[in-house]
């Protein structure tokens, strides 16, 4: 909204041109919602102490894990609160707030945000219970998985665009290697996209700046792909699928990662805040919209490989253990396995921020080898 206001200002004020240039808008967005969280910050984890709401360390079914993290008893909790707010406030300043995807970005934010504060409210008002029910958090995330699928689906119908269910390969050329999906397919795979992303990043929550750590890397790199794909002439110089207007998400991503980055400010070892479902929900959903509406899904893969590691060892730790009443890892999610190894709780975060790094180059580095 701020641009648009600045921008009708240009024909008197040269220099207010700047304000077309996304690249412009998205660094000041970033900047913009890192002071937001950094200013903002210290109050609002005063609030929160004062209100009692604080980390409870005896959640876990591991005793050993629970003596690990003691001394994070009472610590804020729901800081992801200030992550949600600083996002949505510095993308309608700087991004267009009418643009079809910053529309359905912002709300999948805010929903997400809202389905984490319920989950988060009902641990902590009533100690016996941990949250809301798997079945009850699944059925909240897929109903806005369902609203957004339907949404692009709608959008492409009107705008004639024939490539809104392609599903494109990393490595390979457009031309020659983009699947058009069946409709139903299309919303299934929205689904799992979105709803796996969203819980791969809470899975990823477990240590201090780790979670948030990745995410400043992982919406980084989606802030430049969303500006290449928006851009006709770089998306078809590296033959990836152009996407008009998906140009702006390139300043919503901007905004995520300032956010975050303000974030990671409090919580950084030792913590002082920690974000809870209330921030991990909408990271995840957020950045696994934008893979959806840019068309890089599979790429998604290897730029937050460090979340799917995460998810995957959950899942052979316990597929294993029913099997063979045996466990592969000490502990997962992989980095309390690390813990158990006797790594220290700064080593794992910051040897799992190098991995998410080379990991983002990486995935940067395919869209030439096409």
């Amino acid at each position: 909204m701020l641009f648009k206001l600045l921008y009708a200002l240009e024909p008197g004020f040269g220099a207010l041109n700047v304000f077309r240039y996304i690249t412009f808008r998205a660094a000041f967005a970033a900047i913009t919602a890192f002071l937001a969280c950094v200013i903002i910050g210290p109050s609002f984890i005063s609030h929160l102490r004062r209100r009692k709401i604080g980390e409870r360390v005896d959640k876990t079914d591991s005793p050993f894990l629970a003596d690990l993290h003691k001394d994070k008893a009472n610590t804020p909790t729901m800081g992801g609160a200030l992550i949600v707010f600083a996002t949505v406030l510095s993308a309608f300043l700087w991004a267009d707030p009418l643009n079809f995807y910053v529309l359905l970005a912002n709300l999948c934010m805010l929903w997400l945000g809202l389905v984490g504060y319920v989950d988060d409210a009902i641990k902590l008002t009533d100690p016996s219970k941990k949250g809301l029910t798997i079945r009850m958090k699944l059925i909240a995330q897929v109903l806005i998985a369902v609203v957004i699928a339907l949404s692009l689906l709608r959008h492409y119908q009107a705008t004639n665009a024939d490539w809104g269910r392609l599903l494109q390969l990393p490595f390979v050329s457009i031309r020659i290697a983009a699947w058009k999906m069946p409709v139903t397919l299309f919303i299934l795979f929205v689904i799992i996209v979105i709803v796996g992303t969203s819980n791969a990043v809470n899975l990823t929550d477990g240590l201090d700046g780790l979670a948030p750590g990745c995410m400043v890397i992982v919406a980084g790199t989606f802030a430049a792909l969303s500006y290449i794909v928006g851009n006709c002439v770089f998306s078809k110089y590296l033959f990836i699928q152009p996407v008009p207007g998906a140009g702006e998400l390139s300043v919503f991503c901007s905004a995520l990662g300032g956010a975050t980055l303000g974030f990671l400010w409090f919580n950084c070892h030792p913590a002082q805040v920690f974000m809870g479902d209330t921030g991990s929900l909408p990271l995840g959903g957020a950045i696994g919209f934008v893979a959806v509406a840019i068309k890089q899904e599979l790429l998604l893969f290897i730029v937050g490989g460090i979340f799917v590691a995460e998810v995957v060892s959950v899942i052979i730790q316990v597929l294993h253990y029913k099997c063979t009443k045996r466990r592969v890892f000490r502990c997962a999610p992989l980095h309390h396995h690390f813990q158990f190894l006797g790594w220290a709780e700064s080593k794992v975060t910051i040897r799992f921020w190098i991995i998410a790094g080379i990991l983002a180059a990486f995935a940067l580095a395919t869209l030439k080898l096409r």
